[in-house]
């Protein structure tokens, strides 16, 4: 009875697994009918288009900025700012998606491809140095990174040298930046 009861339960998280890739396939192949008539492939991705962090979109503005809460709690300021690093790579990548998609000459797929392999291997470093910082025992970090370095906010009721000295060395261990380049910005808790 314990086999038959197990073998059902696999059999179900394989028909979901295999119907989750099946809807996901559906979901990217269907194109939009209309967009290459729409959009002017010439301006599809420009420099402009692909601005991966605002000025007003920094972390350090998210982390000083208000709450409709005086009382709020860290985890909503990081949440805010997960979600607005995450709004704004996947605007980036629905753009070089696009471009992919419809580019006809293989230097724009090649130069999107590249550009694109960047940004995900900049979300697994991100994801990687917050959960070093987190093992560490600091209660909320998040990492971004820009082509001009990187910021890493941090929970804390008071940073010491030595909690920015570990901060450092765990992002100089995972990213290529110098340590010029490495901004630390504490979150009050």
């Amino acid at each position: 009875m314990k086999i038959w009861k197990r073998n059902a339960i696999v059999a179900a998280v394989l028909i979901f697994v295999c119907g989750g890739i099946y809807l996901n396939w559906r979901y990217e192949t269907q194109k939009p009918a209309d967009l290459v008539s729409t959009l002017d492939q010439q301006k599809l991705m420009d420099d402009a288009a692909l601005v991966m962090q605002k000025e007003t979109d920094s972390l350090e503005a998210l982390a000083n900025q208000p709450s409709e809460d005086e009382d709020a709690p860290a985890a909503e300021v990081f949440a805010r700012m997960r979600l607005s690093r995450q709004q704004s790579r996947d605007s980036a990548v629905h753009l070089l998606q696009e471009t992919i998609s419809y580019a006809g000459e293989n230097e724009d797929v090649s130069a999107s491809t590249m550009k694109l392999e960047s940004i995900v291997n900049m979300a697994l470093s991100e994801a990687s140095i917050e959960s070093l910082v987190i093992s560490k025992g600091y209660a909320e970090c998040v990492a971004y990174m820009t082509g001009e370095g990187i910021d890493l906010a941090v929970a804390s009721d008071g940073l010491s040298e030595t909690d920015v000295a570990i901060l450092t060395d765990i992002v100089l261990a995972q990213t290529d930046y110098d340590l010029s380049q490495i901004r630390i910005i504490e979150v009050k808790t």
